[in-house]
């Protein structure tokens, strides 16, 4: 048994796990789990750059996170940064930041690496059960990208894109510096055109109509099946799993696509930071769905952390 620590840090969140990893087994206990919504790639698509707000955000939750790494006593700890990182000309600044803090330098992933990762936390523990056929297609729709990735028991074909909530919220839906609340006709059809872009080009490289089980990860894919399973509140053990068929997800996208933000803010389940780009995360999933012809998608509460993890243990 080995305690390790893994911080993902995204377009949109920073999350932490504290876990005990038993490789004998194949089981991850965590002790400490957390997220926080720091929006680290605020701009980036416009100005290339991470802005100053941004960064001391994201600051501000790396060291919340020392203390519990300290606290639970990990003997191992990795900082993995994906999209918004990757993408900024001042990306030396975040690295400088994260080292002052937690001690250990973040490692800027390629998007293969990426999806390298969420597979492994997807889809270790679905391994043996007779209700998951393969290949299975891990799909994990973050704030900058999506990555996509079939495999069995291993990957064999992964590609990241440049569509996420956020990129295509920032994108499409922003009109004078805010979102519109509802998005247009035209702007929505404009996301969708970007989002079939997006797919063409996946599918360039990962057979996206082969896969018998389609897992989706992230906020965005969470947050959809909260919404469908009515919860009263996020309760990560009843997503965790769940199941959403295609037309309950059409359902839903069409909904946050029309209405306020008052209105998404009212959902019992969503999270604040998620309240503007939920619409355009539920619209990236609504198209994989109706490409690959998924007649639903499962839910994973286990993703690219969790496969941070393991890379450690």
């Amino acid at each position: 048994m080995t305690r390790v620590a893994a911080i993902d840090c995204g377009t949109n969140s920073i999350r932490l796990l504290v876990a005990d990893a038993d490789p004998a087994t194949g089981a991850l206990t965590d002790l400490d789990r957390r997220m926080t919504i720091v929006r680290l790639g605020q701009g980036v698509d416009r100005t290339g750059r991470l802005a100053p707000e941004a960064l001391e955000r994201t600051f501000a939750a790396c060291r919340e996170y020392a203390e519990a790494v300290k606290a639970h006593g990990a003997e191992r700890l990795r900082f993995v940064a994906t999209s918004a990182s990757r993408d900024a000309e001042n990306r030396d600044d975040f690295v400088r930041g994260v080292l002052d803090i937690l001690g250990v330098e973040p490692e800027v992933i390629s998007g293969d690496q990426e999806a390298e990762f969420s597979f492994t936390g997807a889809t270790k523990e679905l391994t043996g059960r007779a209700d998951i056929d393969r290949p299975c297609l891990v799909v994990d729709i973050g704030g900058g990208s999506t990555e996509f990735v079939v495999g069995d028991d291993h990957v064999r074909a992964a590609r990241s894109v440049d569509v996420g909530c956020v990129r295509m919220t920032e994108r499409h839906l922003v009109r004078d510096g805010a979102v519109t609340d509802p998005p247009t006709e035209a702007q929505v059809a404009a996301m969708r055109a970007d989002i079939e872009a997006a797919l063409d080009l996946a599918e360039q490289t990962v057979p996206l109509r082969e896969a018998r089980t389609l897992v989706g990860l992230a906020g965005s894919v969470t947050t959809v099946s909260a919404i469908a399973q009515e919860l009263p509140e996020y309760d990560s053990a009843a997503i965790h799993h769940s199941r959403v068929s295609r037309d309950r997800v059409r359902e839903i996208t069409d909904w946050l696509l029309r209405s306020t933000h008052a209105e998404r803010a009212a959902v019992p389940s969503m999270h604040p930071g998620r309240v503007d780009v939920i619409g355009a995360g539920a619209l990236v999933l609504l198209s994989i769905m109706e490409r690959t012809g998924a007649q639903e998608v499962v839910v994973s509460e286990h993703d690219i952390l969790d496969g941070i993890a393991w890379s450690l243990a």
